[in-house]
């Protein structure tokens, strides 16, 4: 079967759930917006240098499979975002929030993996932001927006680690 099957080209999509549903609605946006953020944490695992973190975007890429898989249907997904889920990820955050403190407003990208983690961050918000978008007039997974909200908390400080690590960590601190 070719993944070419000419039945989008009117505008419409069909849900993982089987429904067919126009390609501009919130919920194909949210979960195109997850896809779009898994696109891009690929990308910025071939450029992350701590071995640690490429494991974790390993796991994240896994998980926002769920995700969009949850957004991409209606009712119960099969394979749903758990409260493990959200709780593994709320736990990467403390890792690193033991191992690096600052304070002041980050001046972000000031090395290439660092960069790209966020611009990573702020595709994990813009989904969150469609997701609460989405569950105004749909129902959603609770877990997928608290995972969410987890995530770019996660790849912030992913972000700041990878710059502390090579001695590069810049603080905008206000006078």
């Amino acid at each position: 079967m070719s993944i070419s099957t000419k039945s989008g080209d009117k505008g419409n999509t069909s849900l993982w759930s089987g429904e067919r549903v126009n390609k501009s609605s919130s919920r194909v946006e949210a979960y195109g917006t997850v896809d779009e953020l898994n696109s891009f944490i690929g990308e910025a695992k071939h450029y992350v240098k701590i071995y640690r973190i490429k494991e974790i975007i390993s796991e994240i890429q896994d998980d926002l499979f769920k995700v969009g898989g949850s957004l991409a249907s209606i009712g119960e997904f099969k394979y749903p975002v758990t409260d493990g889920d959200v709780d593994r990820i709320t736990g990467y955050v403390h890792e690193f929030e033991k191992k690096i403190s600052f304070n002041g407003f980050v001046i972000p990208g000031t090395t290439i993996q660092s960069a790209k983690l966020d611009v990573c961050r702020t595709i994990a918000r813009r989904s969150e932001r469609r997701v609460i978008t989405l569950s105004e007039n749909e129902e959603t997974d609770e877990n997928v927006k608290k995972y969410l909200n987890r995530l770019s908390d996660l790849i912030y400080i992913m972000a700041r680690y990878e710059e502390k690590s090579e001695g590069k960590l810049r603080l905008k601190k206000w006078d």
